[in-house]
């Protein structure tokens, strides 16, 4: 049987950094992601939906609200679902401690895991000086983003025709740059002195599309990624144990399964998102 013919059983799920309402969203992977795997608790770590794109222009296909009625039929299914957001959907931080459809807001979350450790759980705009002091200069950057998006596509679809799987150009660029490999370091050591701080065993978060786990001076740092360059999840297993996942690789490793077209047409798009 194909590895990803099963459903993967965890005890937490943390996604973030979807940005639907973009065209560079990937939700065609992530909806395939949410087919192949369940778990007690799902964390939505921020920016799920692009409040900021979707104020400039609309862009909703079906796709996108595939995602949406996914994520909602796991929580009639049982699924504790926790949407902490972001700066791009920072209007639902007006209806923390609401539900909607039973999806729970909250500015932020602690999360303990299977074997004690306590998790602080927040997407991370705050301690991003861009965001917090110069709105102006992150819009720009996210103008700036969107275009290395849009040559990301360009690219793919070129390599697509060629046979090729997909990759991450503009991950691959990002990964390069020394000034960018600088910004995350010091995301990450910013959050993590919020995490001592606050006397936590780790923190999860997501906001820069990088991810990874490591330690930093005693604290779990862990980053999910994003679905609009690496299709990552942070997961935790029934031990306790924690692990990203490359959804993007599942689907290369396996020898019976291709990856999702990057644009869907209407049929595949309902099939990805029937049960």
């Amino acid at each position: 049987m194909s590895q990803l013919g099963r459903t993967r059983e965890y005890r937490t799920i943390w996604i973030s950094d979807v940005h639907l309402g973009t065209r560079g969203s990937k939700a065609d992977f992530l909806i395939d992601f949410l087919r192949h795997n369940d778990a007690d608790t799902i964390y939505l770590v921020g920016d799920i939906i692009d409040g900021w794109r979707l104020k400039r222009s609309w862009y909703w296909p079906q796709t996108h609200n595939d995602v949406v009625q996914k994520v909602l039929r796991k929580v009639r299914k049982g699924t504790r679902v926790i949407y902490v957001p972001g700066n791009h959907d920072e209007w639902l931080r007006d209806y923390t401690l609401l539900q909607f459809g039973g999806v729970e807001v909250a500015e932020e979350a602690i999360h303990v895991t299977a074997d004690g450790r306590r998790l602080l759980v927040i997407h991370g705009d705050v301690f991003d000086a861009v965001v917090k002091h110069a709105r102006w200069l992150a819009m720009l950057g996210d103008s700036a983003y969107t275009a290395a998006i849009y040559l990301n596509r360009q690219f793919n679809k070129a390599r697509r025709r060629l046979g090729y799987q997909y990759w991450s150009l503009s991950a691959y660029l990002k990964h390069r740059v020394k000034n960018a490999m600088q910004y995350i370091g010091s995301f990450a050591d910013a959050v993590v002195d919020e995490a001592l701080r606050r006397g936590v065993d780790g923190v999860v978060c997501g906001h820069i599309h990088y991810a990874e786990i490591r330690e930093i001076n005693g604290v779990l740092y862990c980053n999910d990624g994003d679905w609009v360059e690496s299709c990552t999840a942070l997961v935790e297993h029934s031990d306790g144990r924690l692990e990203l996942i490359n959804w993007i690789d599942q689907w290369a490793l396996d020898p019976l399964n291709g990856p999702p077209r990057a644009e869907v047409d209407a049929d595949a798009a309902a099939l990805l998102g029937a049960d």
